[in-house]
C-alpha cells in the first residue's frame, strides 16, 4: 500500500450556509467554491461531501424553543440514553431542513467528482458539529460511518475544507486526527462565522494535532503530485 493515500471531506457547502438566500449564511463562503473544485480534480482516494440534513423539529433550532433567539442564546443538551451526561450548544436560526432548496449543496460545486456524500444531523434530539459523530460518548447516539469508510479506503491523509471553519469544519479537523489520520484544513478553502476569534479557533485545531494549511503550501503541493 502507498505511504500516502489521501481523502478529501467537503464540509457542509449547502445554500443555507451561503449568500445571497441562506439562513445562516456565511460571509464570502461561497467564494471559496471554485478552490474546492480545484481540489476535487486532484488524485485523492475518497472525496466525500457533508451535509447537514435537519427534520424540522431539530433541537439546535431557536424557533423550537420558546423565549430563544438564534445567535444569543445557549440550551443544555442531554444525551437521551444517558440523562448524566449533557452539554451546552448554541441556538441557531431554521437550517438545512431536509428536502428544502436550503439543505441542497452549491450546484457550482463539482458533485459529480464525489465519490459520497453524507448527512447529519438527522437525529432532532442530538447537535451534531463533527461529519464523524455526536459529541456524546456514554454512549454515542449518531455514528456516520465516516471513520469506517475512510479505513476501507486505507486512508492517511485527511484534507478538510467547506462551511463553516469555526464550528462543522473545525470539529470535521479535530475528530480527523482523533481517529488517527494525519490531517489538514486548507484554510483558503473555509470561512469562519466569527472571523474576529478564528485566530485563536486556529490554535484550537492545530493542538489537536492537525495543520492548517495553505492551497500554496507543500501538503496540498504534495497532492499534485500523488499518483
Amino acid at each position: 500500500m502507498s505511504d500516502f493515500r489521501p481523502a478529501l471531506v467537503v464540509v457542509d457547502l449547502q445554500e443555507d450556509f451561503c449568500p445571497p438566500n441562506g439562513s445562516l449564511a456565511v460571509a464570502g463562503g461561497r467564494d471559496i467554491t471554485p478552490l474546492i473544485n480545484k481540489l476535487l480534480a486532484s488524485p485523492f482516494v475518497a472525496k466525500i461531501a457533508t451535509k447537514d440534513w435537519h427534520p424540522r423539529d431539530h433541537v439546535s433550532f431557536a424557533a423550537n424553543h420558546q423565549g430563544k433567539a438564534p445567535f444569543a442564546d445557549f440550551i443544555t443538551i442531554v444525551n437521551p440514553h444517558n440523562e448524566s451526561e449533557t452539554y451546552e450548544s448554541q441556538l441557531w436560526p431554521v437550517h438545512c431542513v431536509q428536502g428544502t432548496p436550503g439543505a441542497e449543496l452549491l450546484p457550482e460545486l463539482h458533485a459529480s467528482q464525489l465519490d459520497m456524500i453524507l448527512e447529519k444531523g438527522t437525529d432532532p434530539r442530538v447537535e451534531m458539529y463533527s461529519p464523524f459523530y455526536d459529541p456524546f460518548m456514554a454512549p454515542r447516539v449518531c455514528d456516520t460511518g465516516l471513520a469506517k469508510a475512510l479505513r476501507e479506503k486505507q486512508v492517511t491523509d485527511v484534507y478538510v475544507v467547506g462551511l463553516a471553519a469555526d464550528y462543522c469544519v473545525k470539529n470535521a479537523t479535530i475528530d480527523a486526527a482523533k481517529e488517527g489520520f494525519k490531517t489538514y484544513l486548507v484554510e483558503e478553502c473555509t470561512r469562519p462565522v466569527n472571523t474576529t476569534a478564528w485566530p485563536e479557533c486556529k490554535k484550537d485545531i492545530e493542538a489537536s494535532g492537525a495543520k492548517v494549511v495553505s492551497m500554496d503550501g507543500p501538503e496540498v503541493r504534495r497532492l499534485m503530485t500523488a499518483q
